[in-house]
């Protein structure tokens, strides 16, 4: 059976045979050009009303082919879906899909920007690892948009826009990670494609909004899931003094979890597996603001080890601090529903900024200083095994 891909932009699967062309629209060698046009599939799913060569169907697994209109050689691989460029080397190196979602004010949006800054300077570094956008529109948006309203600006980023919003069109990020390896003939690469989908809270308010909204959620390789202590009841109480507290929200961390299990839960109906297999990284947000609660040997209170490898053991004690603390913050519900329907899950206690922001919504005086922004995803990567562990578990 031919395998099935997922486009990193649209999140519908296909083989590689169904991979379509796009012509350049440059001057073949017999002296023809193709003229750009407008593509509906691209306006209808994308939004883009710019004009672009013609697709046409070809063998999806060859790298390169010819335009049957004018002749001319083309590399430009598309999406057979959405008409989407495709990431060079697609469908021949590892393709990762990763969902980020969570509820309102969990601050996911802030997190995703800071675990990327880090993967592309410090951590980056330490693991051998290098991270990049993978088209114009990523490059251009996490470096306006994201990047650097966050860090030269000093500016908190605004709520992400629910799908609903935009006619249901989704904008992933998508970024060419790659890890050097020491081998016989020298240092070499291996590359993976990692696509982002940063889903707005609003997406989450019921259970009909994450079936229109959130599809792309049942082909995701990984799920990064942004959950608030500050939106629990019992973490309220033991929250540092002068923190401020998001606005209540009835789409609590419960109830988004909730309603993320049943969509995961309703399309593996009928199968053997009675437990959702893809790997959840269930992260909790904004955890500086319970390190005066956590005794001086907690996990929590530590950096990572860093030896370039994603340490077992470090992650499973952190793993068992956040089940603990979710007994203090009324969170039993949550532990219990995640053990009951998850088969490989996995809790992290992060901090994306190191410091509450000011009320006029700007980064603290002491700047950015994130902490263990990077695990859960380290920890997805190294399930996939795009990045190298230590110890088991």
């Amino acid at each position: 059976m031919a395998r099935n891909f997922a486009c990193p932009y649209c999140y519908e699967t296909f083989t590689a045979r169904e991979i379509q062309f796009r012509c350049n629209t440059r001057l073949s060698r017999s002296g023809r050009r193709c003229r750009a046009e407008r593509d509906q599939v691209r306006v209808d799913r994308l939004g883009d009303r710019g004009e672009v060569g013609p697709v046409f169907t070809a063998d999806g697994r060859k790298p390169v082919t010819d335009c049957p209109q004018c002749g001319g050689e083309t590399t430009y691989r598309v999406c057979p879906v959405c008409h989407s460029l495709l990431p060079v080397q697609f469908g021949m190196v590892d393709n990762r899909l990763i969902a980020m979602v969570g509820a309102r004010n969990s601050g996911k949006t802030v997190l995703m920007t800071v675990l990327l800054h880090e993967l592309m300077n410090r951590v980056g570094e330490n693991f051998r690892v290098s991270l990049m956008g993978s088209d114009e529109s990523t490059m251009t948006r996490f470096g306006s948009d994201y990047q650097d309203k966050l860090y030269k600006h000093r500016q908190m980023l605004l709520g992400t826009q629910s799908a609903a919003s935009q006619d249901n069109r989704v904008d992933p990020l998508v970024f060419r990670f790659g890890r050097i390896q020491d081998g016989l003939l020298g240092a070499r690469s291996q590359p993976t494609v990692l696509s982002f989908f940063d889903t707005a809270g609003e997406d989450f308010n019921s259970r009909e909004s994450v079936e229109l909204n959130t599809r792309y959620l049942s082909n995701a390789d990984g799920i990064i899931i942004v959950l608030d202590p500050l939106q629990m009841r019992g973490a309220q109480e033991l929250a540092l003094d002068g923190t401020v507290l998001p606005p209540a929200e009835s789409n609590t961390p419960q109830h988004v979890l909730s309603r993320i299990t049943s969509m995961l839960l309703a399309r593996s109906s009928g199968r053997r597996a009675v437990k959702v297999r893809t790997p959840v990284a269930v992260v909790f947000s904004k955890m500086d603001a319970f390190w005066h609660q956590l005794p001086a040997g907690s996990p929590l209170r530590v950096h990572p080890p860093q030896h370039g490898r994603f340490d077992v053991a470090d992650s499973l004690s952190a793993h068992e601090e956040v089940r603990d603390l979710l007994k203090q913050w009324d969170g039993v519900s949550l532990d219990q529903t995640l053990e009951s329907n998850y088969a490989r899950y996995r809790y992290f206690g992060v901090s994306a900024l190191g410091r509450t922001p000011t009320p006029d919504q700007q980064v603290a005086p002491t700047g950015i200083q994130p902490y263990r922004v990077t695990d859960p995803l380290l920890w997805l990567l190294s399930e996939f095994g795009s990045v190298p562990k230590q110890g088991r578990g």
